[in-house]
């Protein structure tokens, strides 16, 4: 006869394993604003999103492991434009998709092995900051309807504590963004526009909602001490670094001092 283990026992490791998977990625941060809803993450990658356009007026976002979250924004995509095109695009709504997204994600807790490590956000812009929308879907199925702002991944309860000491109904984006990377950042880091990834659903973008922020729009928000750190380029006037296939055909100077003899950095 097989081991037995009682069910809780096997909830519980389930659970265990997929809430460490997730506690080593980066956070993310959705805001509502007057304006639209703000959503941050923490990615200093340029190709890997974990930000993105399910239809008109939804924005996915997910954190824990990219090929898995990946995988559900593309369902999410499939599922908004079959629904679309079968009836019509008002009818494809966030509520509907998050219960999609719980139903995958508690049919997989409960029957396979191996969980998902994954939480996803569900956003949706509404016309008014009241008609807005976010759903926090967790590695179980869970959903929670949250309300203002919603983070995810990471250190989740002390991020969560900060957004709520910043955040307040009404605030514009560029207040949003300073809250959110605040909160992200803690009183410790300090978080570059290069290290982010930001987009924002905007009531006034006409019918595609979603748009991506630049890395410049991003520090000209919050500010110079935030830019990009440029990388250092050679003055016009440094000599080019002697070596045995140089072109110029001069030889390289006399050394003066103990350090003179180190070629100079490269850019």
């Amino acid at each position: 006869m097989p081991f037995y283990v009682a069910p809780e026992q096997v909830m519980k490791d389930r659970a265990d394993y997929a809430r460490k998977g997730i506690a080593r990625g980066r956070s993310l941060v959705g805001v509502t604003c007057a304006d639209g809803i703000l959503v941050v993450a923490e990615n200093p990658s340029d190709t890997l999103r974990k930000i993105s356009e399910i239809y008109d007026r939804i924005a996915f976002a997910g954190v824990g492991r990219y090929n898995e979250f990946d995988q559900l924004r593309i369902a999410g995509v499939r599922h908004a434009d079959l629904k679309g095109y079968s009836f019509s695009r008002e009818d494809v709504d966030a509520r509907s998709l998050a219960n999609q997204y719980a139903q995958i994600l508690g049919q997989i807790f409960t029957h396979e092995m191996k969980p998902m490590e994954v939480e996803i956000l569900v956003a949706e812009v509404g016309a008014t900051q009241a008609d807005d929308q976010l759903f926090h879907i967790l590695y179980d199925g869970t959903v929670v309807d949250e309300e203002g702002f919603c983070v995810l991944g990471g250190e989740a309860d002390a991020i969560t504590e900060r957004m709520r000491q910043a955040w307040s109904a009404g605030m514009d984006l560029g207040a949003g963004l300073t809250a959110a990377v605040g909160a992200l950042a803690g009183p410790d880091r300090q978080l570059r526009a290069e290290d982010l990834e930001v987009a924002v659903l905007g009531r006034s973008n006409g019918r595609r909602t979603f748009r991506r922020l630049s890395d410049e729009e991003v520090a000209a928000v919050l500010g110079p001490q935030h830019e990009a750190v440029p990388a250092e380029r050679p003055q016009s006037g440094d000599d080019p670094v002697p070596g045995d296939g140089d072109s110029t055909g001069q030889t390289p100077p006399e050394p003066t001092g103990a350090g003179d003899d180190e070629p100079p950095e490269r850019a």
